[in-house]
């Protein structure tokens, strides 16, 4: 397999660091970065050596994190990604949009965007010599771990705040991972991981390995371009927890640019979260770019991270595309995932909620072009969240079982 990493660099003082489990800078503790070879990508890297891989993340190789000496079947590979891009019209006749889509992440293999890093994560670690696999998470990332270290017989140890959703410790746990469930929020477990990963020769995948992790996002843009003929969208809006997916869309439409696999026309990102925990989304409405840990409190639990790694570069991203940022409430996000659903049969958990009750919001403030080819990024599913909306469904009628009962209550329910 061809590698055209290069190895690791601060992004913020620029200092290199050769390829290893490291994920801050040994002089400023700013975040690594995997460093590409793209000259020599150039010519080599085309559409048709790209259509020619598998229908999964995978068929970016060659724009990923793919460590010297790497053996293709040794990828911790579930067949995350090649997820649908579906136009998405009669949500967008409700948003008053006339070319919305949806990038569906939640028919990945543990179902949610998270399998695109995890896979990334942990074939680097592999590769890295690592055995055991562990994060820090709210859920989704837990989920995806524990199913990607089973199909590799990797150990696992996933670390989750212990009031998370029943569905995400329950489909975590089904995978047998040591599975320890910390009594705080996210940003608790996180500390409390990063002192394990200190002590333990284990592949935290979004801490001492997270430059390759992160890399994994870049995927969603990759494919939402080929997606569309090989063009970029006008304007795609994504979820933020740590504001890394966002960044990461970014980076790949710019790597796409630079390698001319795409023309390189104007494009836009924008960010959403839950107003219980927003602290990116408040910097950049407030105009003052200060990124300030808050205390989450929402149902939007897979965005609950109340000190973003990455909301500084998203603030970035944003700001230099023209994209915007909106936060929206529980009961808009819960609205949405109704709407959703309603439109156009996609089933969300929270986190797709919050992407289209900022989207909704965004296009009723005349804040998006009704026209412009407009991207929203889906990235789980709804019944990891089934919480979030069971006080709102029902049965529609509840009959004995005769066609005289039934008639009756279809009359009644339709009597003014």
């Amino acid at each position: 397999m061809v590698s055209y990493v290069q190895g690791l660099q601060c992004r913020e003082c620029g200092t290199e660091a050769d390829i290893a489990a490291v994920h801050v800078c040994e002089f400023c503790f700013g975040p690594l970065e995997v460093v590409y070879d793209y000259a020599a990508m150039r010519g080599a890297v085309t559409h048709k050596s790209i259509e020619a891989g598998p229908h999964s993340i995978w068929r970016y190789a060659d724009l990923l994190p793919i460590l010297p000496g790497a053996i293709e079947h040794e990828r911790v590979d579930l067949g995350a990604g090649w997820t649908p891009l579906v136009p998405a019209p009669r949500l967008g006749a409700a948003l008053g949009l006339r070319d919305l889509w949806l990038k569906n992440d939640t028919v990945n293999p543990s179902f949610s965007f998270k399998d695109r890093v995890v896979s990334v994560a942990l074939s680097a670690a592999r590769q890295l010599g690592f055995t055991t696999a562990a994060c820090a998470s709210t859920g989704n990332l837990a989920h995806s771990v524990a199913a990607h270290a089973a199909h590799a017989g990797m150990e696992a140890y996933v670390f989750v705040p212990s009031d998370l959703e029943e569905a995400k410790i329950l489909t975590t746990a089904i995978y047998g991972p040591k599975l320890v469930a910390v009594e705080g929020n996210y940003d608790d477990v996180n500390r409390l991981c990063a002192e394990v990963a200190g002590e333990y020769g284990w592949a935290f995948v979004n801490v001492n390995v997270r430059p390759y992790y992160a890399e994994g996002s870049k995927t969603l843009g990759f494919e939402i371009a080929e997606q569309l003929g090989w063009t970029l969208p006008d304007h795609v809006i994504a979820p933020m927890a740590s504001g890394s997916m966002l960044v990461k869309i970014d980076k790949a439409f710019t790597e796409l640019i630079d390698l001319e696999l795409v023309p390189g026309s104007p494009y836009k990102v924008s960010g959403a979260q839950a107003e219980g925990c927003s602290p990116i989304a408040t910097a950049f409405k407030d105009g003052s770019g200060a990124v300030r840990p808050v205390k989450p409190d929402t149902i939007a639990k897979s965005l609950a991270i109340g000190d973003p790694a990455d909301g500084y570069y998203a603030l970035d991203a944003v700001g230099r595309t023209g994209g915007t940022m909106e936060h929206v409430t529980d009961a808009e996000i819960a609205d949405a995932m109704g709407l959703l659903a309603r439109t156009e049969g996609i089933f969300a958990e929270t986190a797709g909620g919050v992407t289209v009750a900022v989207t909704r919001k965004l296009a009723a403030a005349g804040a998006l072009d009704p026209d412009a080819r407009t991207v929203a990024v889906i990235s789980g599913l709804g019944l990891k969240t089934l919480d979030a909306v069971a006080d709102r469904l029902g049965p529609t009628y509840t009959v004995a079982p005769g066609l005289d009962d039934f008639q009756a209550a279809l009359n009644a329910k339709d009597t003014p």
